[in-house]
């Protein structure tokens, strides 16, 4: 376990995890080796574990009309089998051992209560969504991936939706419960602080909390500099473990004038005590605050995906489409990976921008090809501009990017089937040809391109037709 516990940190999910967290996953994971050409899984089986690769690799692929399709190959500190176990669905893929692999595998009920357990590794886990979507988008033109991508998305709206709500009420509950513990703890310290002192303390602790529970504006060395020297004061005041009660204190905007007031007004030995219960205070109001952030954002992305792909909704392939939600919708999935590469987008979106005849889901397809591939063009830092306007009767959409640029020599040729500049294995060159077939053949529009180094644009042109303003 001391080996497994050195090469956990190298794993993407697990490296925001402290010493003690990463312990609680080996507890409850299984190592397993594999043999070059040993197989992990097969398509169709039921989905059983997540897999995280420690060393070797492991090649992803379907079989589709007698035609064996590589969609991926995960490596030393990729993570993968979140997809089938998130949509409850049996395997879409086969996955085997192209070299002499070591993984590190969850049961699916372990699965689960990691991701509940853990904030980081589910941010992670939902981030990397926006991935394994692309890599089921290589099946578009076969019926089947539209099928899995629906029933994944349906999959992880409800089972995420569920505990969502629990800890929302539970959240709402310590809302409700905090005060009227607080009220038992002031009945202990009424019997010792006369009413004027009580007061004081009572209103300092509502300010403390306003403070804790807002935005905070400090830096890092400014903090540090606060916190120790509250430390310092608690000491020289007979407060040996001060250093426990300093963050929250100064994330509460205390400082030592406040200390010295509240020494002032207090005896010796009631003053730890109440520092004591003013720092519990604080502690609580900063972690519900937290509690409510997270629940909020994981509420946020379901409704994201569930947007994206169009759940919840009769089928009607085309209909009154709202071409803004769609790409925010697709920012919000592609969001991990464009903070992971630190890309910043700029929105310049037209005023009353009018709903148009489409297919929705399909949009969002073209919308997360031309984003994707702009992020892996800029590669690391750079900004996408994402404009819109109504240009007579179509509705224009340009994403731009301020990346190398596309080669002269095969702009030409970008939205052919199966064309691709990427490296093999990350590339299947139906994406611009997929996004060309459903903005022109589908939607009677048309898509061009404009590049040179430091500026490549796509221009959409969507015919209006009948419409209906937002």
């Amino acid at each position: 376990m001391l080996a497994m516990l050195e090469v956990l940190p190298k794993i993407s999910l697990f490296k925001d995890l402290t010493t003690q967290e990463q312990l609680k996953i080996l507890q409850v994971g299984t190592e397993i080796s594999l043999s070059p050409g040993d197989m992990l899984f097969k398509q169709e089986e039921p989905a059983t574990h997540f897999y995280m690769v420690i060393t070797g690799a492991i090649q992803i692929s379907r079989r589709i009309d007698n035609r064996e399709l590589v969609l991926a190959t995960y490596e030393s500190g990729k993570f993968f089998g979140e997809v089938p176990l998130l949509a409850g669905v049996a395997h879409l893929a086969s996955g085997k051992a192209v070299s002499s692999s070591q993984l590190l595998t969850l049961k699916e009920e372990d699965f689960w209560q990691v991701l509940m357990l853990f904030p980081s590794v589910r941010k992670a886990v939902l981030g990397n969504m926006a991935s394994r979507m692309q890599e089921l988008q290589t099946l578009s033109q076969h019926r089947q991936k539209l099928v899995a991508l629906g029933t994944l998305a349906a999959g992880l709206a409800h089972e995420l939706n569920n505990p969502a709500s629990a800890a929302r009420g539970a959240a709402r509950q310590l809302h409700d419960t905090m005060p009227k513990r607080h009220a038992l703890a002031l009945k202990c310290l009424e019997q010792r602080l006369e009413p004027v002192k009580l007061e004081y303390l009572l209103e300092l602790k509502r300010n403390a909390i306003e403070n804790t529970t807002a935005s905070n504006s400090l830096d890092l060395l400014t903090k540090m500099d606060l916190e120790d020297q509250l430390t310092s004061w608690l000491e020289e005041h007979g407060i040996t473990d001060g250093w426990k009660l300093a963050p929250n204190l100064v994330a509460g905007g205390l400082n030592t004038e406040h200390l010295e007031v509240i020494s002032e007004r207090l005896t010796t030995d009631t003053l730890r005590d109440v520092l004591i219960w003013l720092e519990a205070m604080l502690t609580e109001a900063s972690l519900v605050n937290v509690l409510d952030q997270g629940i909020n954002r994981i509420s946020e992305l379901v409704g994201a995906v569930k947007s994206y792909s169009y759940v919840d909704q009769a089928y009607l392939k085309k209909k009154n489409t709202d071409v803004h939600q769609g790409i925010d919708n697709t920012l919000t999935i592609l969001g991990y990976k464009l903070r992971r590469h630190r890309i910043s987008v700029i929105r310049e979106y037209a005023e009353n921008l009018p709903c148009i005849q489409a297919d929705g889901g399909a949009l969002n397809q073209v919308w997360t090809n031309l984003i994707d591939n702009a992020i892996d063009a800029l590669e690391e830092q750079g900004t996408i501009w994402i404009r819109t306007l109504v240009e007579k009767d179509y509705l224009t959409v340009e994403i731009a990017d301020n990346g190398p640029g596309i080669p002269p020599e095969i702009q030409s040729r970008i939205f052919d089937p199966f064309f691709t500049t990427k490296e093999v294995g990350k590339g299947t060159g139906i994406g611009l040809d997929l996004s060309y077939r459903i903005i022109v053949s589908e939607h009677h529009g048309n898509i061009r391109c404009f590049s040179a180094p430091g500026n490549t644009r796509f221009l959409i042109y969507l015919p209006i037709g009948s419409v209906q303003s937002n």
